[in-house]
């Protein structure tokens, strides 16, 4: 125990490990052998353990930095704060205070938060605030199995060595702010003079989200349909009939090779109808498809909404309880679809687990060869965490929810597949002329299912399994042409985002940037957004009713597509997010300062300010109709808050809503303990402004 707890040649000194969340306390906690529990903390011989239930920390708002910014004003912009100030969140205040006292009496602090940017962040964030100067080092953990936290304790790493990450976060977080907090209120000030009244929020991730949808809903709107034919053929062979599609010359074809003229299809109908024919290519492959790899949460996300249409948020919050509650799942807020080779030693444990949970899983379990090993486990493409897969502790599933259920089966089935054989199927492909025209059949036969007795895909609304073919089709074979149909068909527009699709569209929008830098960058930040933000970025523009559901479709409001019309393509623009991420991992990997990259915000963001000065009045005429046409429209959470003087009149309780002009503004309390007034028609109204 000296080499894990570090204090073997130290006599009593003592080490305090500071985690990010209880569970994760616990476990490293466990392997310390600091059984002892006290209120907020866990302690054994030389060693305590406690946690930060995340951010217990928050920066405080603008009226924090004095009166010159209580009130919304435009000449008050840009609002540039020349220290930058926290403060404890209310709701962990005594936890903050244990963390706060266990600081005076330790001798060297491990950070053990969860080993990327914002973990780091949220960890020397406490040490900073409280002023702690004493030594530190870093936990930096993978998984939270008993031999990656073996390993990990025993090769700390120095404190210094992470703590860029650290810088990189304020980076993230102070840029962030001044972005929200200056052009929100620049353009919320703007929308008021145009007669609209509700609050246009912006924030880096938040609006070229938000223009996702936007884009996707005019692209729907804009749609104009067209007719098509295919023309298909049915064949006579020795092996057995079959069907066949025309493949239509490039000179004929529109881009995607569809043929638009009926005519056309008709006369090449009539021209190989009773007409003979020959095989000119016969080839059949063996395929093999191995089992797709363990989820993370986007996947989790984008299935749940696929499937039943649960929401991005509802999906984490039920991970959550998988998770914390249930102990069925390992960590929910992952971005990786890999496992650690130290965990191979636990397989057997875990698909044991399945059975004591689930007892009509065992005939499947008992199908499963542990000794296989798929491409899931792999040491090189671990991030801060592993893929989300079942625990050995076996929960009933039998005492889950139903939604519960649904998602654990999702997480253990994908871990199942891992330790079944490849599916096998033989694609065939045969090509046919029939009086100078090609056509072309394929058809898949399946060989062996592996995997897929386990993770079976569920067909997409009306689509059909493809046939195979006759066996024994060779090139150089005659055919008839028994007989020639041609299908009508009309293009279709686009599907609406749902909440899968968006979260999917976040990480892949850098398919949307031609620049091949920011391109890359991109895609090594996984696109726009986190793991662990995307679900309350998409419930945020909910709330703010920036975005409507009807179904599992979402939509963009009217307000939602005038803010993005008006807003400078810089702020839009994803490409906006890789130069950021960009700076920020250089700042991560010590090639560049933090007051460098504030620096440039700052200029940005002034001279965005600026050109809302100059060249605001504009748009003043979107807004005017805007306020014509929308009533409570848009009239988002956040509502006129801290308009101060700026505002109108009818904004103290027990006057008349100003944004719906039906309800009556009442003094509530926030989560936070502070007061603010709000519409009594929440949550059809959501104006709100500080009390």
């Amino acid at each position: 125990m000296d080499i894990l707890q570090g204090n073997g040649d130290r006599g009593g000194a003592m080490m305090l490990y500071l985690c990010e969340k209880p569970s994760q306390a616990r476990d490293i906690a466990r392997m310390l052998e600091a059984h002892n529990r006290r209120d907020g903390y866990l302690e054994g011989s030389g060693v305590r353990v406690t946690w930060c239930l995340g951010h217990l920390l928050e920066m405080i708002p603008p009226d924090g930095y004095g009166v010159l910014w209580k009130a919304w004003r435009l000449e008050t912009l840009p609002i540039l704060p020349d220290g930058w100030r926290v403060e404890v969140r209310q709701k962990v205040g005594k936890q903050f205070r244990v963390i706060q006292g266990l600081l005076k009496s330790c001798d060297e602090v491990v950070i053990a938060t969860d080993a990327d940017r914002e973990g780091e962040t949220i960890g020397r964030e406490v040490l900073d605030h409280c002023g702690y100067r004493g030594r530190v080092s870093r936990l930096w953990l993978s998984a939270l199995d008993d031999a990656s936290i073996r390993k990990a304790l025993g090769a700390r790493l120095p404190g210094v060595k992470t703590e860029p990450l650290y810088r990189a976060g304020l980076g993230r977080a102070r840029a962030d702010w001044l972005v929200g907090m200056n052009l929100t209120r620049a353009y919320t000030l703007l929308g008021r003079r145009g007669g609209y009244e509700g609050v246009l929020t912006v924030g880096r991730v938040q609006t070229p989200t938000l223009k996702l949808v936007v884009d996707r809903d005019r692209l729907i709107e804009q749609f104009q349909p067209r007719d098509y034919f295919e023309l298909w053929i049915a064949c006579a062979a020795r092996a057995g009939g079959f069907r066949a599609k025309w493949v239509v010359p490039e000179t004929e074809a529109d881009e995607e090779g569809r043929c638009l003229d009926r005519r056309r299809a008709e006369a090449v109908a009539g021209a190989v109808t009773g007409a003979p024919g020959g095989i000119v290519k016969a080839e059949t492959k063996r395929m093999r498809e191995a089992a797709p790899l363990p989820l993370d949460l986007s996947t989790l996300q984008q299935e749940a909404s696929r499937r039943w249409g649960m929401g991005a948020a509802r999906t984490l919050e039920v991970a959550q309880s998988l998770y914390e509650t249930r102990k069925a799942i390992t960590y929910p807020r992952t971005d990786c679809r890999h496992l650690p080779e130290s965990q191979l030693v636990e397989v057997a444990e875990v698909l044991q687990s399945l059975v004591r949970s689930d007892a009509s899983l065992g005939e499947l379990v008992a199908l499963a060869d542990p000794s296989i090993r798929s491409k899931a486990w792999d040491d090189g493409k671990i991030t801060a965490h592993h893929a989300m897969i079942p625990t050995k502790a076996g929960s009933p599933v039998a005492a889950m929810s139903l939604e519960e259920s649904r998602l654990y089966d999702l997480v253990r089935r994908h871990y199942l597949a891992q330790f079944f054989p490849v599916f096998q199927y033989d694609r065939s492909v045969v090509e046919v002329s029939v009086a100078d025209f090609l056509f072309r059949a394929s058809g898949n036969v399946e060989i062996a299912p592996g995997w897929k007795v386990v993770l079976r895909r569920e067909p997409k609304p009306g689509e059909a399994e493809e046939p195979g073919l006759p066996q024994g089709l060779k090139k150089g074979e005659t055919i008839r042409v028994e007989e020639a149909l041609v299908e009508e068909k009309r293009t279709k527009p686009p599907n609406r985002h749902t909440e899968g699709t968006l979260i999917q569209a976040m990480k892949s929008v850098g398919r949307m940037v031609e620049d091949p830098r920011f391109k890359q960058t991109l895609k090594e930040t996984s696109g726009i957004g986190t793991e662990a933000t995307r679900a309350a970025i998409i419930e945020n523009l909910l709330q703010r009713s920036l975005l409507r559901k009807e179904g599992k479709s979402l939509i963009s409001a009217p307000v939602a597509r005038v803010l993005v019309d008006v807003l400078p393509n810089s702020v839009t623009n994803p490409a906006t997010t890789a130069i950021w991420e960009q700076a920020l991992e250089e700042i991560s990997q010590g090639t560049r300062t933090l007051e460098e990259f504030e620096r440039k915000a700052v200029i940005w963001v002034t001279r965005l300010i600026e050109a809302v000065k100059k060249e605001g009045d504009h748009h003043l005429g979107r807004f005017a109709e805007l306020s014509a046409a929308s009533g409570v429209e848009g009239s988002g959470k956040g509502g006129a808050a801290g308009m101060g003087d700026a505002g109108k009149a009818g904004q103290n309780a027990g006057d008349g809503c100003p944004a719906c002009r039906k309800g009556r503004l009442v003094t509530r309390s926030s989560r936070e303990g502070r007061s603010f007034v709000g519409c009594d028609r929440f949550p059809r109204c959501r104006f709100t402004r500080p009390g």
